[in-house]
């Protein structure tokens, strides 16, 4: 029964636990790309700098499944833009380190379309994280964001053990992070890149993440609980690492298998 209960204090990096439950099959399919944005060089200064991202899927404001789910998906009245695709993992952009932004370079036309495409791409999905490299750019670059919307929408039991709180959106430049202390948890993950499962991966609980703002101003971000966690599973994109990498093997499985509980020989969940 221990371990029956222990299970259910799961909650991946997105906001909602079951999005599949929510909406009808099909809304959330994943669109796969064939390329990556190119900043090894320079781009074409006379290129609008959507030409360089693959376009996404359309929705009709007519179907009544979208308008229905449409507070979920972020869909409404604003005009439409065109925006990245989610990277999915396989990607090489996934599986390498990214590269360090020029700080003088941060408050550039380029740089700042990477960073408002990552915020919508996030809110958009929805999640509570994305790395550059997850649309294609191999840039040192996150944005991060929990709310009390999507705090809502998790059990209070499996928030409280995770010590998740709301914080406003950050964007981080250049992040170093630092652990400040020797103290872990184990919880499910769940990540954008690889939508659809889930597995229990240990993270420090206190950490402190150190680099630039959007207007290149120093920034340190001390952190604890989720916003902890969060912050190590984005700063792991930028190293070409994903979760999957580091997590506990017979723990992985799909979003619909969530709440069977763990295989025999499985550490328990929560803080250690």
């Amino acid at each position: 029964m221990a371990m029956e209960t222990a299970h259910r204090f799961a909650l991946g990096l997105l906001p909602i636990f079951h999005p599949e439950k929510c909406l009808k099959p099909g809304i959330l399919t994943p669109i796969f790309r064939n390329s990556r944005m190119p900043v090894s060089k320079p781009l074409n200064p006379k290129l609008p700098l959507s030409t360089i991202f693959t376009t996404r899927r359309t929705y009709s404001r007519a179907s009544p499944a979208i308008a229905k789910a449409g507070w979920i998906l972020g869909l409404g009245e604003k005009k439409k833009s065109i925006l990245p695709d989610i990277v999915k993992a396989g990607d090489p952009v996934l599986h390498e380190p990214a590269r360090e932004v020029d700080p003088g370079e941060i408050g550039s036309e380029k740089i700042q379309k990477i960073i408002d495409n990552m915020v919508s791409v996030m809110r958009k999905a929805p999640g509570v994280g994305l790395a550059a490299p997850q649309i294609g750019v191999p840039l040192k670059i996150i944005v991060l964001e929990d709310t009390k919307e999507y705090i809502s929408y998790a059990p209070k039991e499996e928030t409280k053990a995770q010590d998740r709180r709301p914080f406003d959106l950050l964007v981080i430049v250049n992040p170093k992070l630092k652990k400040k202390s020797n103290r872990t948890a184990l919880f499910f993950e769940g990540c954008l890149s690889v939508d659809g499962f889930r597995a229990v991966v240990e993270r420090y609980l206190d950490v402190e993440v150190s680099g630039l703002d959007r207007f290149g101003q120093p920034l340190m971000v001390d952190a604890s609980g989720w916003q902890a966690r969060i912050l190590q599973h984005e700063c792991d994109h930028l190293e070409g690492t994903i979760y999957v990498d580091k997590m506990v093997p017979k723990t992985f499985r799909t979003v619909d298998n969530l709440d069977l509980p763990l295989a025999e020989g499985c550490p328990k969940l929560g803080a250690r």
